[in-house]
């Protein structure tokens, strides 16, 4: 059930600041008593609102992985494409470290007593080592390194913090058996209770080569490297793609199959989308972690980005001034993407920050400005899950759609994702620029006018229809871990934490937005 209008003042006030440009489904007032560009206003609101979705989840979902926000139900669907589950209290595992940022000292320390009582040698069924990884390992060693450093304050008690440290160890001795293979590509879909698999034949490209981040940090955290062996001799496999005349068609970008037998790439199919996205914002982020190690990491990076803007930049022939990013297959070239792949500005972004290097800060910004654009002409607000410019192929119903916005809409569903609000933030953090900061209240405003619940936030079907068409009655965990995060974080308080501009980072954020120290 939609709030009209919501209940909390302070939510309220949020709905009166919706500028024309955002779509908004209730009556704009005439004035506001608030300044348009008071950061801490606003970030106060997503503090709110954060606050509105831990309470739904609480009441209704706790410990479960994530609320029914709708029904004020609850699931345990670990986010894992819907088929796997465990019940380790997603949500609250991923509500951590946000909630630290936010000094949010209740939220924290009713996460901190749930940890100890999660028992990671039982699930339903299988689980994903990516996804177990990204949300459950880098959740637990954010909270660890924020608590043992800057916001050591934070915890009741003290003690409940090395709990983290070792439930982070527990689950990686669960999970390392994954690895246990002839080339030590891991599969991906386990069975922790028998210690099998799916029988997969490979694994992808993001989900082999997003780990490094997570188990390199628990090495060097406990001391012991077997963590850091076991995802960095997977990862040796993507550095060194083979056969290369498949395997990496343009330097830097490789296909999205390994054979996890013989390590060998089973094609070349190139993308920044979802399977492949984060292997390349893992490349530059364990160089920001340490560059000493790493930085043969960032030599491919550099490599995989000078061939993005060479190879797969794309303009809508109706709207030049847009720039996506293209996928590329054996010759042919796919004029389509997803929310998922408008992260990659804030990747170019970091890049030319940390590396001195404007022309991928220039190019950054493009694709902010075109993933900005597809949240900008939806009824809505807010961007779609895949959406396309291949000119050849524009639906009849929304070929004026097309020529006003440069693109339209395979997917209009919008399931809370963070990619486009994640760039904003990087784009504000390195340039300084108060537009992205607008453009980041307007995303958020958006959000929480047409995915508001009674108890939380909900996913929408159709961004391009009236109130978002129907709620599909989930809060992904990632709501709690990147939405809120990056929406709070451009307008909060700086601190060491925060993205800066330059080779000055000593933390790095996870691709869930768990933030970790820099080795």
């Amino acid at each position: 059930m939609r709030v009209l209008p919501l209940s909390l003042s302070l939510a309220l006030a949020v709905l009166f600041l919706v500028e024309p440009s955002v779509a908004y489904p209730y009556a704009k007032p005439a004035s506001s008593s608030r300044r348009r560009g008071d950061s801490e206003y606003r970030a106060d609101a997503v503090k709110e609102a954060f606050q509105h979705a831990w309470n739904g989840y609480k009441k209704y979902a706790f410990p479960h992985d994530e609320l029914h926000p709708v029904s004020d139900g609850y699931g345990d669907s670990r986010i894992d494409y819907g088929i796997h589950r465990n019940g380790w209290g997603a949500s609250a595992i991923e509500a951590l470290s946000t909630a630290l940022v936010m000094r949010n000292e209740e939220v924290v320390n009713q996460v901190l007593d749930f940890v100890p009582s999660i028992d990671y040698t039982k699930t339903e069924s299988m689980v994903s080592l990516f996804e177990t990884t990204i949300r459950y390992l880098g959740g637990m060693l954010s909270g660890y390194d924020l608590l043992k450093g800057p916001l050591a304050d934070m915890a009741t008690d003290p003690a409940a913090v090395d709990v983290l440290l070792t439930q982070s160890k527990n689950l990686a001795d669960v999970l390392k058996f994954a690895f246990d293979t002839p080339t030590g590509i891991p599969y991906n879909n386990i069975n922790i209770t028998s210690r099998g698999n799916d029988n997969s034949s490979t694994n992808g490209l993001a989900t082999t080569g997003t780990l490094i981040l997570e188990w390199t940090r628990l090495s060097d955290l406990t001391g012991d490297t077997e963590y850091a062996e076991l995802a960095q001799k997977a990862e040796s496999y993507l550095l060194d793609p083979q056969p290369r005349a498949l395997a990496e068609p343009f330097p830097g970008l490789v296909g999205s199959d390994i054979d996890i037998a013989t390590g060998q790439f089973q094609d070349g199919s190139v993308s920044w989308g979802g399977g492949d996205d984060s292997f390349y914002e893992y490349l530059l982020k364990m160089y920001v972690y340490d560059p000493e190690r790493f930085e043969s990491y960032k030599d491919r990076w550099v490599e995989a980005a000078e061939s993005t803007m060479e190879h797969l930049k794309s303009h809508p022939s109706s709207r030049p001034d847009l720039t996506f990013l293209a996928t590329y297959d054996n010759g042919s070239y796919g004029l389509s993407s997803q929310h998922l792949t408008c992260f990659d500005g804030g990747s170019f972004l970091l890049g030319g920050a940390v590396l001195d290097r404007s022309d991928f800060v220039d190019f950054g910004l493009e694709l902010v400005n075109g993933c900005h654009d597809t949240y900008t002409q939806t009824v809505t607000g807010i961007g779609p899950e895949e959406f396309s410019w291949d000119s050849s192929a524009v639906p009849a119903n929304q070929e004026p759609f097309y020529e006003k916005a440069g693109f339209y809409i395979l997917d209009g569903g919008y399931v809370l994702r963070p990619e486009v609000l994640e760039s904003i933030y990087y784009a504000y953090r390195i340039t300084g620029d108060e537009r992205y900061r607008d453009w980041s209240w307007e995303a958020f405003v958006a959000i929480n006018a047409t995915c508001r619940t009674d108890s939380g936030f909900s996913g929408i079907t159709d961004v391009n229809a009236v109130d978002g068409g129907s709620m599909d009655d989930n809060e992904e965990s990632f709501l709690f871990a990147e939405v809120m995060k990056y929406a709070y974080l451009i307008h909060a308080p700086d601190d060491e934490w925060q993205v800066k501009p330059g080779d000055s980072n000593t933390w790095v954020f996870n691709t869930e937005a768990h933030i970790l120290a820099a080795a």
